[in-house]
């Protein structure tokens, strides 16, 4: 179906109120999508809105906690009622705590967890429900390279990240099986310049930072837009989250050693933190739009490559065989030589 339809699809983005949510919103709305905003801060809310109608979209506001498992149900309804479909879901939302595991309370752990892993599993499975009779459907899980490599001080959003992967590869195992025409992808993001590093909860020293390098959101939410429609077992984004997961595959200790290293100062900017408010548990853009940028513009690259790792696995598999081949053939040939040379005695 083209963007130009008489009836425009229909997409559902959780986390929808600020960063990669909010610029995927955008971006689905300048091509004429319908587009069904889930968060829970009513002035981001507003402000997506704004953002999808500017930009010839139709917007739907739908406020709602992740964590709570009826409220995606309803939500996703509310979506059915006013458009009688959803063509593509998008789970979005996170939360995060940036601190040793030691200094890290059961309740923070929960509420990462509630947010960050269950808030997808309930996403999906209400999107499921209705795709299911609708015959046909996409949904997206927005993750990270930090969902194959665990950093220091984000032990819960890693977690929840490595939680989300096992429940994906399960489902769609599950739809294989069932030969359903529902399509599952997953797109796993680097660092990118969003209002989450200054309303995380921070129990570190000085203000939180992306490891560079950082990304523009509105660059991530193309290549979003992109692999939503093509729908591939998986994406990761920027040569960065690729170096990062292939690191920990070939290398797992000497990465551990590295981020021990660096792991630290590589998440803090020098700038003190002092006490403030943050979003765990209560929305921080309830009273004021954060939008989709952060404060790290200046850093932040306008542009990301996209990389089908079923194709970079393929190429690593290829290379190591030329490589096992050079081996044995050299040895072949040192054995032959030897053996040459014992007969000619």
């Amino acid at each position: 179906m083209s963007d130009s339809s008489r009836h425009p699809r229909v997409v559902v983005i959780t986390g929808a109120s600020a960063g990669v949510g909010r610029a995927t919103a955008q971006e689905f709305a300048a091509h004429g999508w319908c587009v069904g905003l889930v968060a829970r801060g009513r002035a981001g809310l507003e402000g997506a809105r704004a953002d999808v109608e500017r930009r010839g979209g139709t917007a739907l506001i739908v406020p709602a906690d992740v964590a709570d498992a009826e409220a995606v149900a309803q939500a996703a309804q509310t979506v059915m009622d006013r458009w009688g479909r959803i063509d593509l879901w998008i789970n979005a939302a996170m939360v995060t705590v940036l601190a040793p595991v030691s200094d890290i309370t059961p309740d923070e752990f929960r509420r990462v967890t509630e947010v960050t892993y269950l808030g997808q599993v309930y996403g999906t499975q209400a999107a499921l429900r209705h795709m299911h009779r609708q015959g046909r459907g996409t949904i997206v899980s927005i993750g990270s390279a930090l969902a194959y490599r665990g950093i220091p001080l984000q032990a819960p959003y890693c977690a929840a990240k490595f939680a989300t992967r096992g429940f994906l590869d399960a489902l769609r195992a599950e739809l294989l099986h069932e030969n359903s025409p529902v399509r599952l992808t997953e797109i796993h993001l680097p660092a990118v310049n969003t209002p989450q590093f200054d309303w995380a909860r921070n129990k570190m020293p000085y203000k939180a930072q992306p490891v560079p390098p950082i990304h523009h959101p509105e660059a991530i939410a193309h290549a979003i837009y992109r692999a939503a429609l093509e729908a591939p077992r998986e994406v990761w984004l920027a040569g960065s989250a690729v170096q990062a997961i292939l690191a920990d595959a070939a290398a797992p200790a000497l990465v551990d050693k590295v981020l021990a290293r660096q792991g630290y100062s590589g998440q803090q900017t020098e700038e003190p933190d002092d006490d403030r408010p943050d979003n765990l548990f209560e929305p921080m853009d309830d009273q004021v739009d954060y939008g989709a940028s952060g404060r790290f513009g200046e850093a932040a690259r306008p542009h990301v490559s996209a990389y089908r790792p079923a194709r970079l696995r393929a190429g690593a598999a290829a290379i190591a065989c030329l490589v096992t081949y050079g081996v044995v053939r050299r040895l072949f040939d040192l054995k032959e030589k030897d053996r040459n040379t014992r007969s000619s005695r």
